[in-house]
């Protein structure tokens, strides 16, 4: 079977992401060009992302490679952008990541991959679709990006409420993937 339009789009999202990593990594105070060019790169990601869900929902191009790709694609773009623009935190003059927000938003994604991995490899199958607190939690997150990208003061405020949206949409994921792994025939054994 051939890749839908959407599902190129995820993998061309995917293959920004180092040309992003690279770009935040880049950025010094010699080199202030860098900053603009990874928000670009981020920015364009993001809408790629609202981009090949609408297409895959309106367009009938929903597959289970999408369903894989585009949360995996979402988030190696998240982690990246928290984990580069903490280490660069000293080229973001006013507003940059602490430590105590990036270590729990990371550490959530990588469970939730960690989790992903558990449950195909326990059922088979990978059946746990994106929820309303998971999006909200992105879309949190991708706005702290921005606001420290453009260094805007009251970002700080996004940071605390990203917080708790990522220790809600974390504990939610992990019931629900205690329940798809209850309920798996594998596990009645």
């Amino acid at each position: 079977m051939s890749l839908t339009f959407a599902n190129k789009v995820t993998i061309g999202r995917i293959l920004l992401v180092p040309f992003f990593i690279a770009s935040v990594l880049y950025i010094s105070p010699q080199h202030v060009f860098f900053r603009w060019l990874a928000l670009g790169l981020f920015l364009v990601a993001v809408i790629s992302d609202v981009i090949d869900g609408y297409i895959a929902r309106t367009r009938g191009q929903k597959t289970r490679a999408g369903a894989i790709l585009d949360p995996l694609a979402d988030k190696i773009l998240l982690i990246s952008a928290f984990l580069c623009m903490y280490i660069k935190r000293g080229c973001f003059t006013d507003i940059h990541f602490p430590l105590w927000f990036v270590v729990p938003i990371i550490s959530r994604d990588i469970m939730l991959l960690l989790g992903s991995m558990i449950i195909q490899l326990a059922t088979g199958k990978l059946e746990i679709e994106a929820n309303r607190s998971g999006k909200f939690t992105a879309f949190l997150q991708i706005v702290c990006v921005l606001g420290v990208f453009l260094q805007l003061k009251f970002t700080f405020v996004f940071w605390y409420v990203a917080l708790l949206a990522t220790f809600v949409s974390g504990g939610i994921y992990i019931k629900e993937g205690i329940k798809v792994l209850n309920e798996s025939p594998v596990s009645r054994h």
